[in-house]
């Protein structure tokens, strides 16, 4: 039996050899086989021995910061403690010993008198009030009667006055300090007027009769009338203080 295989094995091998032979050039390439069955893996070998460490690699990139935690639950408060005892006040110290007074220091010399300085200019002559022309007569304890005028002689009603000045007349109950009523005066259907005045007088006129009467009569020039309201402005003629204070009268 093996010559009967070995026969054929020994033509298949002499003709490869003449067909080698017979040509030089290579045939083309066969198509791939198709890959093998995987064979079973074969056992681990035994674990070789550490290499030596690698450098140390780049320090990563810090994280984010993490969110903050919830608060936590506040803790009851402490019991108060009590207050300690107030200590006593210790006792007054004594009071020490006054001390001698010292010696009066000597009184240091006068010291030089200063030169006398210039004389200043002398200033201007103020202007002249208006109490110097302004002129006040009072006639106390007087009567009026209702029929006919009650006459007044005053001097300082010249003509100059009846041209450019102005008369006033006051009148008020002897004994009394109230204010002065200025005429024309009316009061529960009593009137008193100045009727008219002229160089050297004025004359009254009442519908009553009375006595006990104090009149006041200020003459006033017409400068110084003018002198009077432009210095006092709003002045009110009426009232007796106001004219006696813009007059300079006592």
């Amino acid at each position: 039996m093996k010559i009967k295989y070995l026969l054929p094995a020994l033509i298949f091998v002499f003709l490869s050899i003449n067909a080698c032979k017979s040509t030089t050039a290579p045939g083309p390439a066969g198509a791939t086989g198709a890959t093998g069955v995987t064979g079973a893996t074969g056992a681990t070998g035994a674990a070789g021995a550490d290499g030596p460490g690698g450098p140390q690699g780049v320090a990563g990139a810090t994280g984010a910061t993490g969110a903050n935690g919830a608060a936590g639950a506040t803790g009851a408060t402490g019991a108060t403690g009590a207050n300690g005892a107030t200590g006593g006040t210790g006792a007054t110290g004594a009071t020490g010993t006054t001390g001698a007074t010292g010696a009066t220091g000597a009184t240091g010399p006068k010291g030089a008198t200063g030169a006398t300085g210039a004389t200043g200019a002398t200033g201007a002559t103020g202007a002249t009030g208006a109490n110097a022309t302004v002129s006040s007569y009072i006639f106390t304890n007087q009567s009026v009667v209702l029929v006919g005028l009650t006459h007044f002689v005053v001097p300082a009603i010249t003509q100059d006055i009846v041209d450019k000045g102005i008369v006033m007349v006051y009148f008020r109950n002897t004994g009394t300090t109230t204010s002065w009523n200025a005429l024309p005066y009316s009061e529960s259907g009593n009137t008193l007027n100045l009727q008219d005045y002229g160089v050297g007088y004025i004359d009254l006129k009442a519908n009553f009769t009375s006595s006990g009467l104090d009149i006041r009569v200020v003459v006033i020039p017409g400068t110084s009338l003018t002198f009077m309201v432009t210095h006092n402005p709003g002045i009110n003629l009426r009232d007796y203080n106001q004219v006696a204070k813009a007059a300079g009268i006592n």
